[in-house]
């Protein structure tokens, strides 16, 4: 196990290089939030309710007095904070590189000073619309909040504020949805925690209307006003498999990450459009792991009209828990790390580092697609025939349950039938006598060698079929 685990660090840093940055001297700075102005500068909020803007001469002190930021971005000409109880649109007005206009930019949902009532984002649409993900309420409340007391409205769902400032409900069905984010289509796309209700890591597509399975939004669901159309109450103890064919408004992720396997918490989501400058995954998603301090990657695809698609080991060792992620002008990206008293890997409580392309290429599933009969999994680097030999693999579906996480259920091996290298070696065509829908794919690919001579970096990768090639 560990020449396996040195093998792959050695690789990693042959790919992908760690930089840390330089803080400033004496400040905790837990990056809960990342974003880029028109100028290519790299703001960062701070969880403890500071925006920091980089200069000539280092990281500079934006603003500060706001709630536990969990979220930052940059949209028409000024920084756009998600702090407890609303966006904030941050702008330097004189010119002296401080903010000097604090303004609601939206508001509304509710807030009872139990502990676990984060609010993450915002996205903007292209039309300007604001989108923000709000955790459930968990815990203790304050009886000085009145109403919000008894129900915080909207908690575990994603709202939308237009233009002008209207709040309007959008989906419902989240735990803890830290992350929140748009592939190269302006989709947007929210990763959850696991937890009651949630088995494992989802990737979900949102859009209005959708629901995505935990059951503490459903009260707001009955609303008159709320675009959510489901039951008042629904099955406790199913397979996920059997909640898509009964549960009446259900939507399943687009991709499960796999516990352990590809993590533990998922986070922030950031999409490659360097144009190559980051490597052989342009327009993919990659999204941040908390426990495991690393990133991992997503391709998609649509089948039957909606998203789906395969998870893949990307960048693990990072010095601590990654929680933002963002991409700068030269292609890297960068992560926002915080373990906020939580367990992480690592070696350190926070910081912020950046993960930079050596342009040497790595021989990976550039994207893995379903077909009619099984999978075609393309890679980076021309394969080497002769270091082609059995794949193996195995189907699973997750509990649809109140209860906390959920283990692998209904696992079965696949049946693979056959495995075609093309001739130029880009493409393994791989014929299953047994896709399920509502079931991750899971495979361990053989150890194999570009024609160069370059090792597979990462063996093990996982496609969540919800739909069938027709």
């Amino acid at each position: 196990m560990f020449i396996a685990t040195a093998a792959l660090a050695q690789q990693q840093s042959d790919y992908y290089r760690i930089e840390t940055y330089d803080l400033p001297k004496g400040v905790n700075f837990e990056a809960s939030g990342l974003a880029v102005t028109a100028e290519g500068k790299l703001a960062v909020g701070l969880r403890k309710g500071e925006v920091w803007v980089e200069g000539k001469k280092g990281f500079q002190l934006f603003a500060s007095g706001l709630h536990e930021i969990l979220g930052l971005a940059w949209h028409d000409g000024a920084l756009y904070a998600t702090q407890r109880a609303e966006v904030t649109k941050l702008r330097d007005t004189d010119g002296d590189g401080k903010a000097d206009e604090y303004l609601t930019a939206s508001t509304g949902w509710g807030v009872s000073g139990a502990y676990h009532e984060y609010a993450y984002g915002p996205v903007f649409d292209a039309e300007g619309n604001a989108y923000t993900s709000l955790n459930c309420s968990m815990g203790k409340a304050w009886k000085g909040a009145g109403d919000e007391e008894k129900h915080p409205l909207w908690r575990g769902w994603v709202v939308r504020t237009t233009p002008e400032g209207k709040l309007e409900p959008w989906c419902a069905g989240f735990r803890s949805p830290c992350g929140i984010g748009q592939d190269a289509d302006g989709e947007i796309f929210v990763t959850d925690q696991q937890g009651n209700w949630i088995p494992t890591t989802p990737l979900f597509h949102i859009r209005k209307g959708a629901y995505f399975s935990h059951a503490d939004s459903i009260a707001d669901a009955m609303r008159p006003d709320s675009p959510v159309k489901i039951a008042a109450k629904q099955p406790d103890g199913i397979t996920v498999a059997e909640a898509m064919k009964t549960v009446q408004g259900y939507t399943p992720p687009a991709v499960w990450l796999p516990y352990v396997k590809m993590g533990q918490s998922g986070t922030g989501i950031v999409c490659d459009k360097s144009g190559g400058k980051f490597g052989p995954f342009e327009k993919q998603l990659f999204l941040g792991e908390f426990v495991l301090s690393g990133v991992n990657r997503v391709f998609l695809e649509k089948v039957g009209g909606e998203y789906q698609g395969a998870c893949f080991p990307f960048v693990d060792g990072l010095q601590c828990a990654a929680l933002a992620l963002t991409t700068l002008p030269d292609g890297s990206l960068v992560v926002g790390e915080s373990n906020r008293g939580w367990n992480s890997k690592g070696n350190r409580p926070f910081g912020l580092q950046k993960l930079v392309w050596t342009k040497k290429m790595p021989l990976e599933v550039q994207k893995m697609e379903l077909t009619k009969s099984g999978f075609r999994f393309t890679f980076t680097l021309p394969v080497d025939k002769a270091s082609l030999s059995t794949l193996s693999g195995q189907s699973y579906t997750y509990p649809f349950q109140s209860k906390y996480g959920g283990e692998e259920l209904d696992a079965k091996p696949l049946q693979i039938t056959s495995a075609t290298l093309s001739n130029d070696g880009l493409t393994l065509e791989v014929s299953i006598g047994n896709l399920r829908t509502g079931y991750v794919h899971e495979f361990e690919l053989p150890n194999l060698k570009a024609k160069d001579g370059t090792p597979l970096w990462h063996r093990m990768v996982y496609y969540t079929v919800n739909k069938l090639k027709e």
